[in-house]
């Protein structure tokens, strides 16, 4: 797990620089902290983007990247043939085929920032 102390740390070192936003790199220690993350980057006005929709859930303004629950069930498949007797190696690799975007309006209005009504549409969730 993330030290929130360690994270404290680096996120003042990285407002020194005093960027327009964040993007968070989802790894385990940054999901386990995600909302404290996100309360920081709420702090600073900071828009953030990620690409798990559970950073936005917490706060963040937006993500975009593989819908994690589709290819959990298309490796099921995976799971299924190697059970069966196929050879892991023998298997062709899956790329991720069902991407989702997810829009925070909460955190939006929060920043004042506008969204534009062709990329809410666009959207696969919106969050009120």
């Amino acid at each position: 797990m993330a030290n929130p102390a360690d994270v404290d740390t680096a996120l003042a070192a990285m407002m020194g620089d005093r960027p327009d936003a964040m993007l968070v790199h989802p790894t385990a220690p940054m999901f386990e902290v995600r909302g404290h993350l996100m309360e920081f980057a709420a702090s600073n006005r900071l828009p953030t983007i990620s690409y798990i929709r559970e950073m936005a859930v917490a706060g963040g303004l937006v993500t975009y990247g593989p819908d994690a629950g589709h290819d959990t069930r298309l490796a099921a498949g995976y799971v299924d043939k190697i059970l069966k007797g196929a050879k892991p190696a023998d298997l062709p690799v899956m790329q991720p085929a069902k991407f989702e975007l997810v829009i925070n309006m909460r955190t939006a209005k929060t920043l004042g920032l506008t969204i534009p009504p062709s990329l809410l549409l666009r959207a696969d969730q919106v969050i009120e």
